[in-house]
């Protein structure tokens, strides 16, 4: 579709030989996480993420259900159409995309547990799971001798929902990995759309690029561009590098072509102190970033 979730969050992709680069790029410099879903182009995103990976030690993380209207029953199906398509035995992350009135959060856990004992899955997650159901999540599956692996939200110095919300405590307290989708804020974070340059689609229409919120965020940018220039890195590094040292979160960056994904592998090269991740944080205390 035009519009779906990874699209709307970083654009169109560019053409396959420069998607593979990205991939080798981010590979050689350290990256080896590839996330997906089947509901992303109702599974075109697994197939060509299948057609990149082939022969390359990556990490292979995809969602269930693969559309809105998906029930229980349709579980075993779906993971084995995301296999088909991403051309793998199993899968490392099989994740629950997000909680829904369409099928039960319990049952579908019993399964992706049965999944690992038989080899299909190696790991468990969710995604868009609140501190509560992410507790009970593990609960249950601690219960069939399963951890759970991992809670992908969206966290970012624009969006610090997790830290308010007792998510991040609560993952690091069961060490469960939160997953950051996000981190840049659709290219907020990076810099690029400073200077009057707005972003295309319906990211333009952001509340961030509104002249309130578009002032702060030059603010807490500009503070980004200082910090980070004691390091030689850029704002984009010095968002992810926030990310990592908060502890049990794993920030994943799109990346459309190698030059991207070098720099997005940046962030893993240097350490922010205390007082420039608590400047940080001050910063963007009270930035309203939705529409």
């Amino acid at each position: 579709p035009r519009y779906n979730p990874a699209r709307m969050a970083y654009g169109p992709a560019n053409d396959k030989d420069e998607l593979q680069r990205a991939i080798d790029s981010s590979i050689v410099h350290g990256v080896n996480f590839i996330d997906t879903a089947a509901y992303y182009g109702k599974g075109a995103s697994e197939l060509l993420v299948g057609e990149l990976i082939k022969g390359r030690d990556v990490f292979v993380a995809t969602k269930f259900p693969s559309k809105v209207a998906t029930k229980t029953a349709n579980f075993r199906k779906d993971l084995e159409n995301s296999l088909k398509r991403l051309d793998l035995p199993s899968v490392d992350l099989y994740q629950i995309h997000y909680p829904s009135p369409f099928f039960s959060i319990p049952k579908i856990l019993e399964m992706m547990a049965v999944a690992v004992h038989s080899g299909k899955i190696r790991s468990v997650g969710v995604s868009n799971f609140s501190a509560r159901q992410t507790r009970d999540a593990h609960q249950l599956l601690s219960g069939l001798g399963i951890p759970l692996a991992s809670n992908q939200v969206e966290f970012s110095l624009l969006n610090r929902n997790p830290e308010r919300n007792g998510l991040l405590e609560t993952c690091q307290e069961l060490n469960i990995t939160l997953i950051a989708y996000m981190p840049l804020k659709m290219g907020a974070l990076t810099g690029k759309y400073l200077g009057g340059k707005r972003p295309e689609g319906l990211r333009r229409y952001m509340r961030l690029f509104r002249k309130r919120e578009y002032s702060r965020l030059q603010q807490l940018v500009g503070l980004m561009g200082e910090i980070g220039s004691g390091y030689e890195k850029s704002p984009a590094q010095v968002a992810l590098r926030w990310l990592i040292q908060k502890g049990n979160v794993l920030p994943i960056p799109g990346a459309k072509n190698s030059e991207q994904a070098i720099h997005n592998a940046g962030a893993l090269t240097f350490s922010l102190k205390n007082g420039e991740m608590e400047a940080l944080e001050k910063a963007s205390e009270g930035i309203r970033s939705y529409l």
